[in-house]
Order: structure tokens, then sequence, then C-alpha cells
């Protein structure tokens, strides 16, 4: 609950309402108030500013998790399913966009432009031929100047890179877009 509050939302409601108060204090003359609304509310309201303008929007689920796909996640997720999950899900200051420090180190993110952007997630349940039910983190990227041969040929490194106990699939979502998309699905290789 507390990954979805927006902290620059926070310290600028409570820095204009602290520099009120000092406003207030100072029309009606009480010095105290007014050296304390002013003290804390102007630091205060700035560094939600700052916060604001450094502030990357939680990524949104694009489907519902179905009931299995919850429960292969309770037994088979790994740790860097888990921590990507719960990252991209929440508000991240300090960064230019999701994931963009490990599409940098894919070599998947050559530019600011060129990067691609993460649209949404959603958990399934993977199935392959003669296997049992699997669980999967897919990741939606906005892939505008990154084609799908380039993600298929780092498939191999996507996989290596998000750690032990997790294999990388890249393909061509079926939605209908503008855009170029491209699924990324880390498939939970702990059975």
């Amino acid at each position: 609950m507390l990954r979805q509050i927006s902290l620059s939302s926070v310290f600028l409601l409570i820095g204009i309402a602290l520099s009120a108060i000092g406003v207030y204090a100072y029309a009606t003359g009480n010095p105290t108030l007014n050296l304390a609304g002013f003290f804390y509310g102007i630091p205060i309201l700035l560094g939600g500013a700052a916060l604001k303008s450094a502030e990357v929007k939680p990524s949104q689920f694009l489907y519902p998790s179905s009931d299995l796909a919850l429960k292969l996640r309770d037994t088979q997720a790994t740790p860097t399913q888990i921590k990507v999950r719960q990252d991209v899900t929440r508000y991240r200051y300090g960064i230019r966009a999701h994931l963009d420090a490990a599409l940098e180190k894919l070599g998947m993110s050559p530019t600011n432009e060129e990067r691609p952007v993460l649209a949404g997630i959603y958990e399934e349940v993977f199935q392959a031929e003669g296997q049992p039910d699997t669980y999967s983190l897919v990741l939606r990227f906005q892939s505008p100047l990154i084609g799908l041969e380039t993600w298929q040929e780092k498939q191999e490194k996507i996989g290596r890179f998000f750690g032990p106990g997790v294999i990388a699939q890249v393909t061509r979502p079926e939605v209908q877009s503008e855009i170029p998309l491209v699924d990324l699905r880390l498939i939970s290789a702990i059975n």
C-alpha cells in the first residue's frame, strides 16, 4: 500500500500547508508560528518539488493475475522476479525509467531516446509442452527503435542477467499498437 503513495506529493502537501501556516502567522503577527512555518515549510516544499521532478510512476498490471499464477508465484518465483515486480510497481526516484540500469547493462539502451519503455507487467502461468505449469512474470516494453530481432539475439544474455533460476523468452504480443511492443517473459526454472 505504501509503495503506491507518491512521496513527492506528500512532501508537497506538507510543505504547502506549513508555508500557508507561516504566511497566516505572519499576517496575524505571530512571530513564533511564522518562523516555524517558513523555516520548515519552504524547505519541505522545495524537497517535494525536487522529488516530483525525479519521480517515475509505478507500472500498472495489464491483466489481473489468476489464482493459479498467484499460487505459483508463492512457490516458484525467484528472488529476482519478486524484486523486479516490486520495483516496477512502486514510485521510484532518481532514475530515468523503470529498469533503465538493467537495459543499459544489456546493451538495449544506447541513448535515452532509444531506450525501450516499460508499458506494464502481468503474471501468467507458462505452459510448455510436457512440462508442469510454471510461474512467469511478463514485462511489456514499448520498443520503437530496438527491433524484435535485437531482443531475441540478447534473449540468452537477458536470462543470465536476471539470474539463476530464470529463463527469458522474448515475443511480440498479439495486441494492436501504434508503437511496437515486446513481451519479455521471465519464466521461473524452479519447479
